[in-house]
């Protein structure tokens, strides 16, 4: 018995022993106030209820324990006789009672206000994917794609030798911020490209769901300039934990800044504005057109028998000159691809397919060194990485031409592939 208690013990207290210290440092109790009217007003509410409830708490083991002290059958107590007592009916009937009327009068007045997003400064279409945020600024013509930062993508890989804990921030940061202005309403419409997401920045807002074929809304205004992070706060599949955000709160001379730099503007006439309402009426069902940096965070290949389709026209390596710098004819080399799709393969596909191609079979994810679809027929390739197949998502809307044309060059000469193909967008451009 001894054993066992304390072996359930050192279970308990093993991921407390293993914490480092930056992560013991972290460690909040209780939850942010932030730094907008709302999510003060919900920390208010929560240490409303916590002390009712320790209140409540108090007063009922208190009467508990006095009882059990002062009124035990030892000392030759006898039971109080008080059944059908109408008094006792009516007090443990109209005292809860009170205390809910009395935590639903401000928590209804709070959920009024975090459901009312009208008077908005400015508006942004959040796109949920497996595994990124897609951001469209409908006032200012900006949009981009956010995904987990390179340093951390580097030492979350398998075998990759890099200490998670050297990282900064680590799972918790971007490449691309969100960047709002400072004092202005900023309303978020949320929908998916393929499954259930959940946005949540805890010291700006709440969270609320991103739904396939649905759009939901949510609204923040951020009265203290600085960077805050959050994450997807619903399980979307095994790259879930790989999905964070990064709201950047900046000044408004900072923001149109920012605005002019990302080649939008602070002005959107009346034609602009209905485009923008098509598009948000069409973002549950529809991924916005992503030839823009848009990676997702999968395998870039899989294994397998796929549909077949027309052969594609591609440049032969053998055209080419022995150092690989001639370019082929969509203008990109064979070096140019191999180092962008490296890049692209690294970041999405080696989670899945390793590093070295190797695959791990464990787990249902083939190896791409040797590959029938990496060494075999290049439309089928070209196919599978456009629609997907099996537990593969498509990437038509989420990868661009270019990106699928490297990361298909890279899995066919890589690995001692060497079948020594040069896909060019063009050619990926007809696939589609």
């Amino acid at each position: 018995m001894k054993s066992l208690l304390r072996n359930t013990v050192l279970a308990m207290a093993a991921p407390l022993l293993l914490a480092t210290g930056q992560a013991r440092a972290a460690l909040e109790l209780n939850m942010p106030r932030g730094v907008t009217e709302i999510t003060r007003e919900v920390y208010g509410l929560h240490m409303l209820i916590f002390w009712i409830c320790v209140a409540i708490g108090v007063v009922v083991f208190g009467a508990m324990i006095w009882s059990l002290i002062y009124h035990r059958h030892s000392k030759g107590a006898k039971p109080a006789q008080f059944h059908e007592s109408t008094t006792v009916e009516i007090a443990w009937t109209l005292v809860p009672f009170l205390i809910l009327i009395g935590m639903a009068i401000p928590a209804a007045g709070t959920l009024i206000k975090i459901e009312d997003a009208s008077d908005a400064d400015m508006s942004i279409k959040v796109t949920g994917y497996q595994w990124m945020w897609e951001y469209e600024y409908l006032d200012h013509d900006v949009q981009f794609f956010s995904r987990l930062d390179e340093a951390t993508n580097q030492a979350r890989q398998l075998k990759s030798g890099i200490d998670p804990t050297s990282v900064d921030n680590y799972l918790r940061d971007v490449d691309k911020y969100v960047v709002v202005p400072v004092d202005q309403k900023v309303r978020l419409l949320l929908a998916s490209n393929d499954v259930i997401h959940a946005w949540w920045v805890p010291e700006l807002s709440g969270k609320k769901d991103a739904i396939p074929g649905f759009i939901n809304e949510m609204w923040f205004k951020a009265e203290k300039t600085g960077i805050y992070r959050g994450q997807c706060a619903e399980l979307c599949g095994r790259g879930h934990g790989y999905m964070p955000i990064v709201v950047k709160v900046v000044t408004e001379s900072e923001f149109e800044a920012w605005v002019n730099e990302q080649g939008g503007s602070m002005t959107t006439d009346a034609a602009e504005q209905a485009a923008s309402g098509t598009q948000v009426a069409s973002a549950g069902t529809t991924a916005t057109d992503a030839a823009v940096d848009a990676p997702a965070d999968s395998a870039a290949a899989d294994e397998g028998e796929g549909q077949s389709s027309e052969p594609v026209q591609v440049a032969d390596a053998g055209d080419a000159p022995a150092d690989g710098t001639s370019e082929g004819a969509a203008g990109l080399s064979m070096d140019d691809l191999m180092a962008q799709g490296k890049k692209v393969y690294d970041g999405q596909c080696a989670a899945c397919h390793q590093v070295d191609g190797s695959g791990m079979a464990a787990a249902g994810f083939p190896a791409m060194k040797g590959s029938p679809v990496a060494t075999g027929d290049l439309a089928e390739h070209i196919d599978q990485i456009l629609n997907g197949k099996g537990a593969m998502p498509p990437y038509k809307d989420t990868l661009s031409d270019e990106e699928i044309a490297a990361v298909i060059t890279y899995e066919r000469n890589a690995f001692g592939n060497e079948t020594g193909d040069i896909i060019q967008p063009a050619d990926i451009a007809d696939a589609r």
